[in-house]
């Protein structure tokens, strides 16, 4: 199962279907990031693909000796823009793809529109998604909830996507959802009916045990989005947010103007997709031998002195381009995150947040907290971060002081708006949202499994915690996922160890999860995950991500052993 597999399969076929001879390439909004995250540029260009055209935009030229290649979704407005394209063609041939299923009523409406008789080809290609690695895929969607409930065109879009997950991927899937959460009931329960309604799209052949479709919601781990990260990939996205694999650093006056936008993709960067699962501290020694390699290709380079030599030059200066664009992307990167790093104590931060989750002196944690929000190099948004992990970790202990600490963030500036965020996490993922032991504090088996985890200690302070997916994982692969956490959809399912299994989190999932995924499909053999997310989130994102689920509480008083939202 590799969703850039799925998803670039499709694309060369479209290109490849319109023949030799040059092509224009027709997209939306969506479809643009499902084909640029795949595919370079330059790739595309080889296939004679010259032009690259959005479907909204006014005065496109006519060029009636280009054959246009359209990827669209099926959606309403795509229709009705298509419509107009045909009744008056800026182009000689159109070969039409829809990224979802199509009406046959649109369908129609496009023939009658099409008087000119320049469509060669109407097809459905499922690839309506973000893939943003092999076992990693998105649908771009912050905030999918409110009030805990569906939006019910994220709900809509969210269908079409996992469906067309399922189809590229060749995949009618168990169907497993969190017991707890009506959000991933309703979802599993929309595809369902999809599966049903398209069941001839679905017919696959059959296995033995079925793949599975686990749905997940967010708020039964909010603390993963809440941490920050060392591995590479995650603590780019935490510290500086990549979108659709792209990072921008034209913010930063120091950087020149060609590394304002970096790409960061494993398919055509052989340093990152070595990298990318990396702890920081082993990104600067990698990033040294590349560098080191780049000097000494760098002086073969300048030694021209014979035709041979020459020739040489010629046919490698290419690679040597290309490294050496890697090398500056790179040294760029890790040059802002260490001084990210150094400027904003986030080294301190980071372990403190550690202790928090994994640790149980509660005393130590409130008293340590207390220190770093007095701490000037500390940013606000990480101490607001601190308090609200204490928060959830603490949430019914008899003496936390969630309220002495917003008072604290409140004397040092904190605004109203994120003032708030401290009632939403508890609102959004507290401890009467899960079903799960999150930190481990609740059964005699996890305390004790805690106690011999801290006897040995851990290789890496900064790396303590594991997100409850790994947890998930570890039970789906022994076939131990509880159906009463975990219920399948239809009955009669086989409970033996499924094959291949796709994880998706309605809310937002997380790049320490997809490494968690990664990790674990290098090491069991015989077992195929894909994780897949509403969004990809760092704090920022799972801020706002919050805030669009819970409408106005606040924390304004203690009631008991819990906080009344108001």
């Amino acid at each position: 199962m590799d969703v850039i597999y799925a998803m670039k399969k499709y694309i060369t076929e479209m290109i490849d279907q319109a023949g030799p001879g040059m092509k224009v390439l027709l997209m939306d909004d969506e479809t643009i990031s499902f084909v640029s995250i795949v595919y370079a540029q330059s790739e595309i260009l080889q296939k004679e693909v010259y032009l690259f055209e959005k479907i909204t935009a006014a005065n496109r030229e006519a060029m009636k000796q280009l054959k246009c290649i359209t990827f669209v979704r099926p959606s309403v407005d795509n229709i009705a823009m298509l419509r107009e394209e045909l009744r008056n063609p800026k182009y000689g041939q159109y070969y039409i793809y829809f990224s979802n299923v199509v009406s046959k009523q649109d369908v129609k409406y496009l023939a009658e529109a099409d008087e000119h008789e320049s469509v060669r080809e109407v097809q459905e290609f499922f690839g309506d998604y973000i893939a943003v690695s092999p076992h990693l895929f998105s649908f771009n969607i912050i905030g999918c909830k409110a009030a805990n409930q569906w939006n019910r065109k994220c709900l809509q879009r969210t269908v079409e996507g996992l469906t067309s997950v399922m189809l590229s991927l060749r995949k009618c899937p168990a169907i497993r959802y969190q017991a707890n959460s009506d959000m991933t009931y309703k979802l599993a329960e929309a595809v369902r009916q999809t599966i049903s309604k398209e069941a001839s799209l679905f017919d696959f052949r059959r296995t033995d045990v079925p793949p599975q479709l686990i749905i997940l919601d967010r708020k039964e781990d909010p603390v993963t989005p809440l941490l920050n990260q060392w591995t590479y990939q995650a603590m780019v996205h935490e510290l500086l947010t990549i979108q659709n694999n792209r990072v921008s650093l034209s913010h930063l006056p120091s950087v020149s103007k060609d590394l304002h936008e970096l790409i960061l993709s494993s398919e055509h960067d052989e340093f990152y997709a070595k990298n990318f699962a990396s702890n920081f501290g082993d990104i600067g020694s990698n990033i040294k031998e590349l560098m080191e390699e780049f000097q000494r290709k760098s002086d073969q380079q300048g030694k021209v002195e014979s035709i041979a030599d020459m020739k040489k030059f010629i046919e490698t200066y290419p690679q040597f381009k290309k490294m050496s664009g890697t090398v500056a992307k790179h040294v760029t990167l890790v040059s802002e995150l260490s001084r990210l790093v150094q400027t904003y104590n986030i080294m301190a931060v980071s372990e403190l947040e550690q202790e928090i989750c994994c640790q149980t002196e509660h005393s130590k944690s409130l008293q340590e907290i207390r220190a770093l929000l007095n701490h000037d190099k500390v940013r606000m948004v990480d101490k607001l971060r601190l308090v609200m992990l204490y928060a959830l970790k603490y949430e019914t202990h008899t003496n936390n002081d969630v309220h002495g600490l917003i008072d604290t963030l409140t004397k040092k500036g904190l605004p109203e708006k994120d003032r708030r965020m401290l009632g939403y996490v508890l609102n959004y993922g507290g401890q009467k949202k899960r079903s799960s032991d999150l930190f481990g504090t609740q059964s005699p088996i996890s305390l004790t499994k805690r106690f011999f985890k801290g006897l040995k200690g851990v290789e890496n302070i900064f790396t303590q915690h594991t997100p409850l997916l790994a947890e998930l994982l570890d039970q789906i692969v022994k076939s131990k996922l509880r159906e009463s956490q975990y219920p399948f959809l239809t009955s009669g399912e086989t409970r033996d160890r499924p094959q291949c299994v796709i994880i998706f989190i309605v809310g937002g999932a997380t790049y320490e999860e997809a490494n968690c995924v990664y990790t674990f499909n290098k090491v069991t053999p015989g077992v195929k995950v894909v994780l897949g997310g509403t969004t990809i989130h760092n704090s920022t994102s799972f801020f706002e991500e919050m805030r669009e689920a819970c409408s106005g509480p606040q924390i304004r008083e203690k009631d008991g052993s819990s906080y009344r939202m108001t």
